[in-house]
């Protein structure tokens, strides 16, 4: 120390006097005192170590944590050139803790490996002790856990110095009272101190060391800590130990180690765990939130892929994972078949556990449906299964899993084919138990076990026809259920039994008897079940009254539908007689307030009353007390309402779709979004309860599309889905385009029509929306809706046709038809509407082909498309010169983009332009006509000369020149006219049928509020300039001989509606006849006839208009024998102005009113009907178009008017026509328009000509006057005065001889008198046997004995009679006109008696000549009744009939 002050005192002094020194001097100096400084601390570590090995404690020592490494600059000895050096000097405490556990291994004579070994596990079973009074933890406090993090850094510095042994270190854990805490294990692996295989092979007791890891893995699932304090620990413990685990028990074989136990040790841990798990599944479902169910589900995230993070092949955890499912299927199988027969109603996948499901659904996600379902029929015949396990799985694989569905349909086709072919009883079970769990979840997933019972056994080709071997199999096996069945099963069987031949029928009644004898123990009446019950419903069936309410709403809609009493009523009131009787009757004559218009319900009252299937009394009682019901009503007596379900479903329901919601804004939680959709189903149930059952085999359901109304639950119930969807679009496509939504949409829409009754509830609100509410929708909603129409598009074969009371239509083509554009309001918001369902259909296969494109785009909203963006936007009729390519989905989701720019984005968007271009999609020229005739010129979004700018660019610039192929008429204006009549008269139908069912439906209103007035021009626009052309083609001798397009048009409608002679397709002749009509007169009257070059003289050619009013017009008129004014004036001047091509006017005019005397006498009587009016009209014509005397035949017209107002006033001159019936037609018509009483005998008397041909005349307008009186039951003077008048012109004919002709001219083959029934109506000519039994028994005696004695009166009268016969046996099938009074052509039975009476008068009294023509009479009374015809015989075998009173010969 002297030394060291000296040089102190030196270096000092010498710095205080120079005050500098050299760099070399200063270092010699430094290196000096640090070596003096290193001998000094030497000497203190041998003073500290002796110190410690007195007082040393290793366990402390161990807790102790070492500084880093000290480092040194230092002067090697031997360097020349001084230069300083890094050394690392020896860590303090890790020398001190090997020197001390070396000494004391030295004291103690055991290895030092042993003693740190002994040593650390002293320390870690101190860590792993609790408190007393305190349960186990898998888990260290903070405290420890430091503890432990010092621990672990003295075991890698005792590794480093090779003073550790892992083996050694093993066989002393196991070796320790306790065995560590799971931390403890971890910690130890994680740091690569002992890893787990490792301490796991090193115990020869297996089955300590498995109840031990078995043990802590579910305290480390049970543990309850809060996150803060340690889940995140926990969950990594989890994790790595679990890949330990199914990556040592799932080795495969290139992965195989050196480890020999440690493999099947891991194996029985999982399984361990795995029955822990299923046990948490078993208990009780109230208990299904426990801890125990929670630390199960814990467990479960060990099937996530994603918990491996590669770590682990997909082979081994397709081995893992495919072990873990066959483990489940084979967990505890205690129950037998008959208990899974009676119990897995409860076992759907919504009623199972959601822990199992959502395993299941983790085992799922590395399978396909094939595998999945392949390794089912595996694991079904090798092993012996739980039931309850199975049929749950399969529920989840066919919920989740769409491809499963058919999969499950092929698998039960190999059961029940393998079953048939060896006669094996498991096969056979197993597909029925299948099946039947399949149906539980819905038609959505699989059809209803009804209907599979019937497809699988219902026919001679099913699995059982084969030979009687198999029958007796299949109703051995059936009989052998029946102790275990459910009802609804048994019902199934017995109303749907399986084909059996005839001879085999006792075998099957014996299986019926059985069955009917179990429901009768089980208290279930087949006969109190109802009609339309359904049979594989789970749920318990409704009361006897509610399903018999809910039959009545069915049968009526059945009823409506097909216009009859539907056969299972008419079943039930034989069959079922007591349930139909007890049941169905009362609910259906339920008292109510009957309406002033017989609805449908009153309807099908009526019908089965005059089946005779409501008696009498019954009937009457319930009118009664409907009268009593509506005076209630009147005095203000309270009804009392139901009461609506209770509320808490509908939380649950919001619930459930609002955790929907959070799932699909979730994209890691997407695969959970199907089983979420199932339960959300399962609540629906629960709220709407659909027991219509047989619904689902109905291919329409009934829709109110006028008014459509809902109960304020339904409203509530379809707002919450409606606006599910809406947000769940909302969400999905915040950050996606709907092209990767996934399938949420269509797995929704798909769970809605499962639910018949809540999908009819949902579409009758989306018609209120859209239809009725759409203006009022914000944007928002409008996208909403439109997306979820075009999703229920995409899934159309499972959405059934919608009746709108006129036809069967998909629901997108009534939304599309519900979808008005007639004023500026219904018009921007169907723009609107349309605009965000093309896009959103476009976008949802954005970059497919045009052909899939078409399945997610409508065709009918595509076309309104393309309606109302020319119509509104004038810058899409000019052609667009190029494409637009930006994103479908931008149009929708730019806030910048106004209705009308977003329109003619979409308008030139280049996937919106190939479908344009398909004939389907494709707006044509009748499409476009029919849409423009909608629009309500006074509400219109145009103006009156934009509305015409716009229709004349759509007619000439975009589909007249353009080809047929995409809508046009390629140039031809015959083409163009031609689509626009049809248009017009398919509108004016259409319109018809749509008024029909409001209060508003009148023709003229329909004339009033539509463009009828602006296409009417646009077509005579087309008509004049078509006329011009075929004026220049006459005159150039070029004129095609192809017939009037007017005409031919005419004819292919009515050859359409003709097909069917029902009085409904009469009807609609009648309309179609007043719309032709009404454009006929709208047109230019020359278009009616043709100018024809004959011989180089100009003719005119009325042949096809005539051939109209013949076959057509003469059924239409609004009397008979008379055509509409406007019609008929119509013609004459089309005659007069086409005359003036010809060059002799009054020439051509003759000749056309010649052949009008023969072709066209209708023409000829209207213009005798109509003559006061038409003269001046046609007087004043000619003299305008030519400076000539009238035509003689029209002055002819003219005479004859005058002739028989004379012969009115009895001063009757020299007829001026030679047509007799040109002159009966001007007397009989001036005649019913004289004011006076006279009568029409009077008249006669003072025409003194001979007059028989004008006297039939007469005869025959009368008589149709009296068939009209009958057939519109006009006022009772009008009928006797249409029958005196007949009575007299009768008397006149006496003398005649030619009385009866008229009654039989259509027989004759060449007659003056058969041009009569041309003019006829078809309905009139049929009851012409009225007129006759009407008539000629009011003749007096003495008029009726001469007519009696013409030799053919009887053979007439025979055949009136027929003919009445007919039309009493006919009648029935008639309906009433719109104001209720019959206009139909029926008899009844007091007219038919009265008829009977006086032919049988007639057969007595007609003299033996009436009797010559016996083969005549013989075919006449062939169909007459047997009174009637046993007349007849008696006197036509006059010689029989005497030996009848002769004695009989015996001998």
């Amino acid at each position: 120390m002297s030394g060291d002050t000296s040089v102190f005192s030196e270096s000092f002094s010498q710095t205080t006097t120079t005050q500098k020194r050299t760099l070399s001097a200063l270092l010699a100096a430094r290196l000096v005192k640090k070596r003096h400084q290193s001998e000094n601390e030497q000497d203190l570590q041998e003073a500290a170590i002796q110190l410690l090995n007195h007082h040393q404690n290793l366990g402390d020592l161990l807790l102790e944590v070492s500084p880093p490494p000290s480092k040194v600059l230092c002067s090697k000895e031997g360097n020349n050139c001084g230069k300083p050096e890094v050394q690392t000097l020896p860590v303090n405490g890790d020398s001190i803790l090997v020197s001390a556990l070396q000494r004391q291994a030295s004291k103690l004579g055991v290895p030092v490996s042993v003693l740190s070994a002994r040593t650390i596990v002293e320390r870690i079973w101190e860590l792993s002790m609790v408190p007393e009074g305190t349960s186990r933890s898998v888990l260290l406090t903070t405290e420890k856990r430091d503890k432990m993090a010092c621990l672990i850094q003295s075991s890698k510095n005792l590794l480093s110095h090779n003073a550790f042994s892992r083996l050694l270190f093993c066989k002393e854990i196991w070796k320790a009272e306790k065995p560590p805490v799971l931390e403890v294990v971890w910690h130890l692996h994680k740091e690569s101190i002992v890893s787990l295989e490792e301490l796991l092979e090193s115990n020869s007791k297996s089955a300590a060391e498995i109840d031990w890891l078995h043990n802590d893995l579910r305290l480390l699932c049970s543990d309850p800590r809060d996150p803060t304090q340690g889940s995140e620990v926990c969950w990594q413990i989890f994790s790595d130990f679990v890949t330990v685990l199914v990556r040592n028990a799932f080795q495969e074989s290139q992965e195989l180690s050196n480890l020999k136990r440690i493999p099947q040790v891991c194996f029985t841990v999982l399984d361990a765990m795995l029955s822990w798990v299923l046990g948490a599944v078993s208990n009780d479902k109230q208990e299904q939130e426990s801890l125990r169910v929670k630390a199960a589900t814990f467990w479960t995230h060990g099937f996530d892929v994603s918990v491996y993070r590669g770590a682990i092949s997909v082979g081994t955890l397709k081995q893992f994972f495919i072990h873990t499912l066959t483990q489940i299927l084979t967990y505890e199988p205690q129950l037998k078949v008959s208990d899974a027969i009676g119990m897995q109603s409860e076992w759907s996948f919504a009623k199972t556990c959601p822990l199992l499901t959502s395993l299941y659904r983790k085992l799922f996600v590395l399978f396909t449906a094939e595998e999945l379902m392949a390794h089912l029929q595996q694991v079904l015949e090798t092993h012996e299964v739980n039931w309850q396990n199975v049929l749950s799985c399969v529920s989840t694989l066919l919920v989740c899993q769409v491809q499963a569905q058919q999969k499950l349909k092929d698998l039960l086709t190999h059961l029940l084919t393998s079953a048939f072919e060896v006669y094996e009883l498991e096969s056979m079970i197993t597909a029925f138990l299948l099946a039947r769990q399949a149906s539980l979840e819905g038609p959505a997933v699989f059809i209803s076990y009804s209907e599979w019972f019937k497809i699988s056994f219902g026919n001679a080709s099913s699995y059982h026809g084969n030979s009687k071997k198999s029958l007796v199999f299949l109703l051995k096996f059936l009989s052998d259920l029946v102790p275990f069945e459910p009802p609804q099963y048994l019902k199934v069987h017995v109303l749907h039994p399986p084909y059996v031949p005839t001879k085999y029928r006792p075998l099957l009644l014996e299986y019926v008897s059985l069955a009917k004898t179990r429901l009768a123990d089980l208290k279930v009446s087949i006969e109190e079940m109802g009609l339309y019950e359904d049979l594989s419903a789970v749920e318990a069936a409704a009361q006897p009254r509610c399903q018999a309410e809910q039959d009545v709403e069915k049968a009526i809609v059945l009823f409506v539908n097909m216009r009859r009493i539907p056969a299972s009523v008419m079943e039930a009131s034989i069959f079922r007689r007591p349930y139909y009787m007890s049941r169905f009757l009362p609910a259906l004559l339920s008292p109510r307030v009957l309406p002033d218009k017989p609805d449908s319900q009153m309807t099908f009252i009526e019908s089965l009353k005059k089946a005779d299937k409501i008696p009498a009394n019954l009937y009457s009682t319930y009118i009664q007390a409907c009268q009593k019901e509506k005076q209630r009503q009147l005095e203000g007596v309270s009804v009392e309402m139901k009461s609506d379900k209770p509320r808490e479903p509908l939380c649950l329901l919001k619930a459930g779709l609002n955790e929907l919601t959070h799932l699909i804004s979730d994209q890691d939680k997407v695969e959970d979004v199907s089983a979420q959709i199932a339960l959300v189903s399962e609540v629906l149930k629960s709220i709407i309860n659909d027991s219509s059952g047989d619904l689902f085999k109905e291919p329409s359901i009934k829709l109110n599309v006028v008014a459509p109304k809902l109960e304020p639950l339904e409203t509530e119930v379809t707002d919450l889905i409606l606006k599910s969807f809406c947000q769940n679009l909302l969400e999905s496509s915040k950050n996606n385009p709907p092209n990767r939504h996934g399938n949420w949409a269509s797995l929704y829409v798909k769970m809605l029509c499962g639910h018949r009754l809540l999908l009819k509830i949902v579409l009758t609100r989306l018609l209120q929306l859209t239809c009725h509410q759409g203006p009022s929708l914000s944007g928002v909603h409008i996208l909403g809706l439109s997306a979820f129409v075009i999703d229920l598009h995409e899934s159309e074969r499972m959405v059934p046709l919608v009746d709108t009371g006129v036809h069967l239509v998909s629901f997108t083509e009534c939304v599309t038809q519900l979808l008005t554009c007639s004023t500026e309001e219904s018009m921007t918001f169907c723009l609107r509407f349309c605009i965000a369902a093309v896009s959103y259909g476009l976008c949802k296969l954005e970059t497919g082909s045009v052909e899939e494109m078409q399945a997610y785009v409508p065709h009918g909203i595509f076309k309104k498309l393309q309606y109302l963006i020319p119509r509104l936007a004038a810058e899409a009729r000019v052609e667009s010169v190029e494409d637009g390519a930006e994103s479908v989905w931008s149009i929708l989701s730019d806030p910048c983009l106004s209705w009308k720019s977003s329109a003619l984005a979409l308008w030139r968007h280049y996937n919106f332009r190939k479908l344009a271009k398909l004939a389907e999609f494709k707006l044509t020229f009748k499409d476009w006509v029919m849409a423009e005739l909608d629009v309500q010129p006074g509400r219109d979004a145009l103006s009156e000369s934009e509305r015409q700018e716009y229709q004349h660019w759509a007619c000439y610039q975009q589909y007249l020149q353009a080809c047929p192929d995409v809508g046009g008429c390629a140039g031809d204006l015959v083409t163009a006219c031609t689509v626009l009549i049809n248009a017009i008269l398919d509108h004016s139908q259409r319109s018809k049928t749509v008024n029909s069912m409001q209060p508003l439906g009148s023709v003229l209103c329909w004339y009033s509020n539509t463009c009828y007035t602006d296409i009417i021009c646009r077509l005579q626009e087309m008509v004049f300039d078509l006329m011009l052309m075929q004026a220049r083609a006459v005159a150039a001798g070029a004129l095609h001989e192809d017939g009037h397009f007017l005409f031919r048009l005419i004819r292919e409608r009515f050859s359409k509606i003709q097909i069917n002679q029902s009085l409904s397709s009469q009807l609609v002749q009648q309309q179609e006849l007043h719309a032709i009509t009404r454009i006929i007169t709208s047109l230019p009257p020359s278009v009616l006839l043709r100018t024809n070059l004959e011989k180089k003289k100009i003719c005119l050619n009325c042949e096809e208009f005539f051939h109209f009013v013949n076959a057509e017009q003469k059924n239409g008129c609004f009397r008979a024998c008379v055509l509409p004014y406007d019609l008929t004036v119509h013609f004459f001047r089309g005659l007069l102005s086409s005359s003036i091509a010809c060059k002799k006017p009054s020439h051509a005019v003759n000749a056309v009113f010649t052949e009008c005397y023969l072709k066209c006498p209708l023409l000829m009587s209207s213009a005798g009907f109509w003559w006061p009016k038409l003269e001046p009209v046609l007087w004043s014509q000619w003299s305008r178009l030519i400076e000539e005397p009238v035509p003689a035949e029209l002055q002819k017209m003219a005479d004859c008017q005058i002739w028989a107002r004379s012969a009115l006033c009895g001063k009757a001159g020299s007829p001026p026509s030679d047509s007799p019936f040109v002159l009966a037609a001007f007397l009989y018509f001036s005649f019913l328009r004289q004011s006076s009483n006279k009568n029409i005998g009077a008249v006669l008397g003072g025409i003194n000509e001979d007059c028989e041909q004008l006297l039939v005349f007469l005869l025959f307008f009368s008589v149709v006057d009296l068939i009209s009186s009958k057939l519109h039951h006009t006022e009772t003077m009008d009928l006797l005065r249409a029958k005196e008048c007949c009575i007299d012109i009768v008397k006149h004919l006496e003398d005649t001889g030619n009385l009866i002709i008229l009654f039989h001219v259509q027989e004759k083959g060449q007659s003056p008198y058969q041009v009569l029934y041309t003019m006829m109506p078809d309905l009139q000519i049929e009851l012409m046997p009225l007129a006759f039994y009407c008539l000629f028994p009011s003749l007096d005696q003495n008029l009726l004995s001469s007519v009696m004695k013409r030799q053919d009166f009887l053979h007439v009268a025979l055949q009136m009679y027929s003919g009445m016969v007919k039309l009493f046996l006919d009648g029935v099938d008639v309906s009433t006109s719109r104001d209720k009074q019959p206009s139909s052509k029926q008899v009844d039975s007091a007219e038919l008696m009265g008829a009977q009476q006086f032919l049988l008068q007639v057969i007595s009294q007609c003299p033996q000549e009436s009797f010559a023509y016996r083969k005549q009479l013989e075919d006449a009374c062939a169909d007459l009744d047997p009174e009637v015809k046993a007349a007849l015989t008696f006197r036509l075998n006059p010689i029989d009939n005497d030996s009848l009173y002769e004695e009989p010969d015996f001998l």
